[in-house]
């Protein structure tokens, strides 16, 4: 892995079913998250994804690529255009930095209205041939 290297895009496509179901699972009960009705009334096309989904999918997106054995050390993400029901948030990710034991990640996810989340990703990468135990007790990066 070197600077530069593209991780392969990832598709989500983008469901009232996940919305809500990720609003849920992180006790997020704001009705813009769950009541298209009470979303139109202030201001919104329909329900929109909240942050926390897209923190989750983020990290799944890293994770993914790097494996089970990856951690994450920082994930740093501002949204933009809000993931709505019935499109697809593409992920994207570039090794920015690679130090001992370490990658930073670039990502963007975007979707149909523009860049729904942007930030970066700092993973702590296995060591070779390193148990899962031993994996998880590399110092911070």
């Amino acid at each position: 892995m070197k600077v530069g290297d593209e991780l392969p895009p990832l598709e989500v496509p983008i469901t009232r079913t996940l919305i809500v179901a990720g609003a849920v699972a992180s006790r997020d009960y704001q009705d813009v998250h769950h009541d298209a009705v009470l979303a139109q009334e202030k201001g919104s096309p329909d329900i929109f994804m909240n942050i926390l989904t897209t923190n989750g999918l983020v990290g799944r997106y890293i994770t993914d690529h790097f494996g089970p054995e990856a951690r994450l050390r920082s994930v740093r993400i501002r949204l933009g255009a809000p993931n709505h029901p019935g499109d697809t948030m593409t992920l994207t990710g570039t090794v920015t930095a690679v130090e001992a034991g370490a990658a930073e990640v670039r990502v963007v996810g975007a979707n149909g209205l523009g860049h729904h989340v942007t930030g970066t990703v700092t993973v702590a990468l296995p060591r070779a041939g390193a148990s899962g135990s031993d994996a998880g007790e590399m110092g911070a990066v």
